[in-house]
């Protein structure tokens, strides 16, 4: 059983857009159609809610720990969904240039019309399904219609932190539990590649989609997630979906979750409004950009700042708890090249560093340094006021030195040139580590475990350095693998002057309030 289209007469008065809504209330799809079902069996629905809300949209995921375990098997949900698409078509054809909001409400109530009338038959085949189920279906429906279809769930999974899909497989990275495979979101590669172009059609900030000719693809989600996405030039298509699950946090929030303790909470503080030039580094995932945002957080609201950033990420400037924020994102090309040989449309954070000098900023930070940006971004930390910050991938805190150095070759200069500029520019690297123990029933743990006052030019023109915060052991051997203070930095007489009671360092393991737990040795 199914509804049908047939002719039907207008209403009479209001604009198109309200007597096309009315009209389908009424059982109507548009001026001259109407939806009706078979006259048998006779079948009484609840009526359709006045205004339908487009938050239904997100009432929570249908599922929460696998995308397939759906009350009813997908072909259904794809019937269903091929069969409102074809409605909602010829319906929004009726009313030209209707609203992105108008047409989610018309979907809504073709989606419960069409579910409703399926729902009736499918119980005569298979049984009836309960209200919760029926309501499954009608989301997962818009979910396919509107969002990114069976992706959406773990999008709205608030302890999910990474999606990894290779072909029609699909890995789920926990917040704090062990990754585990789900089932699969797209039938197909070809179904997959077709899923990724809605997710960035729908959800993205690119007007990019994956094709043959632009097999690399790389899109800001809405929730601020990045996807990452490698076809045709690959065995299968990959992607990878990375959430950024907090947005706000302070400091404070940093220590109840046993990233740093109020020692170090204190020495960030002060590190900050003395306006010390820092680099954050550490893995992949270990907390590298939610560390620079807190210490954000501490700037003075007075002062206007710059964030560059490949994709945003950092979201100070939505964050009324921020200084004045320009906030600048790089841009991919469209795939051509121009006379000069770079894509047509690409701007680059080097680009964006330019334009920033005429900002009239204070401080600048730099979302992740992986490339020649790391020249401008010197140059940045050694103009001004000072007070700029910037993320980087390294294997430890010695590492960033080095791996700075070979930015900056790639971008032309020399090593020698390259260490001056680091001893005059970076007062400061902290290195955040991650413990991932969920695969033997622990956590995922993220902490401070050093902090490097880089003290200018030493011997041979490298920078010297030294430790003021960093691990250490106790008398039985044990192992502290957390930030604690080491040695008072060159630089405490500007850090006091800032509000910093040197005292406080001079606790020789910090002040973590609980020992750190773990499963296996750190």
């Amino acid at each position: 059983m199914s509804d049908t289209i047939t002719p039907s007469t207008p209403a009479d008065g209001g604009s198109r857009t309200k007597r096309f809504h009315d009209a389908l209330l009424a059982g109507h799809t548009g001026e001259g159609w109407r939806v009706v079902s078979p006259a048998t069996p006779q079948q009484t629905h609840a009526p359709v809610p006045a205004r339908p809300d487009p938050a239904a949209l997100r009432p929570g995921p249908v599922v929460v720990e696998d995308p397939a375990a759906l009350p009813v098997p997908y072909a259904e949900i794809a019937k269903l969904r091929s069969l409102v698409a074809e409605r909602l078509a010829a319906a929004t054809a009726e009313v030209p240039g209707m609203s992105r909001d108008d047409r989610i409400q018309l979907g809504q109530s073709l989606v419960n019309s069409v579910v409703s009338v399926w729902a009736t038959d499918y119980a005569a085949i298979a049984g009836a399904l309960t209200q919760t189920g029926e309501q499954a279906v009608r989301k997962a429906v818009l979910q396919e219609l509107f969002q990114a279809g069976r992706l959406q769930p773990l999008l709205d999974d608030p302890d999910v932190e990474n999606i990894l899909i290779v072909g029609t497989r699909v890995r789920v990275d926990y917040r704090d539990r062990p990754s585990r495979e789900v089932g699969p979101v797209a039938e197909s590669e070809e179904a997959l590649v077709a899923l990724l172009n809605q997710v960035v059609r729908t959800q993205g900030q690119s007007e990019r989609s994956l094709t043959s000719a632009t097999p690399l693809l790389n899109s800001r989600l809405d929730d601020g997630s990045r996807l990452a996405v490698t076809s045709f030039v690959s065995d299968r298509t990959h992607a990878v979906i990375r959430r950024h699950r907090t947005r706000s946090q302070r400091l404070s929030d940093l220590r109840a979750w046993g990233t740093l303790d109020s020692t170090l909470e204190r020495f960030l503080t002060s590190v900050v409004k003395a306006r010390k030039n820092v680099i954050i580094a550490g893995s992949q995932g270990a907390g590298k950009t939610s560390l620079m945002r807190a210490m954000a957080l501490e700037i003075p609201r007075t002062e206007r700042i710059g964030t560059l950033e490949d994709s945003f990420e950092l979201w100070l400037h939505e964050d009324p708890n921020a200084p004045e924020v320009v906030a600048l994102e790089a841009r991919e090309g469209n795939g051509e090249r121009g006379p000069d040989g770079r894509p047509v449309g690409e701007i680059t954070l080097t680009d964006l560093f330019e334009q920033s000098l005429r900002m009239s900023l204070r401080r600048v930070l730099v979302g992740e340094v992986r490339g020649s940006e790391a020249l401008p971004m010197l140059r940045a930390f050694n103009s001004g006021d000072g007070g700029s910050m910037a993320t980087i991938h390294a294997k430890s805190a010695e590492m960033v030195i080095e791996r700075l150095v070979e930015l900056v070759e790639e971008a032309g200069r020399t090593d020698r040139s390259a260490y001056r500029k680091i001893a005059l520019s970076v007062d400061f690297i902290v290195f955040v580590r991650l413990v991932d123990e969920t695969s033997v029933g622990g956590s995922r743990h993220r902490f401070i475990s050093q902090i490097v006052e880089v003290t200018g030019v030493g011997e041979r023109g490298i920078p010297s350095r030294q430790t003021i915060f960093g691990p250490r052991l106790d008398a039985s051997g044990h192992r502290e693998p957390r930030a604690v203070p080491h040695m008072l930095p060159q630089c405490i007489g500007d850090l006091e002057r800032a509000g910093l009671d040197r005292a406080v360092l001079q606790q020789s393991w910090g002040a973590w309030e609980q020992p750190l737990r773990t499963v296996t040795a750190l």
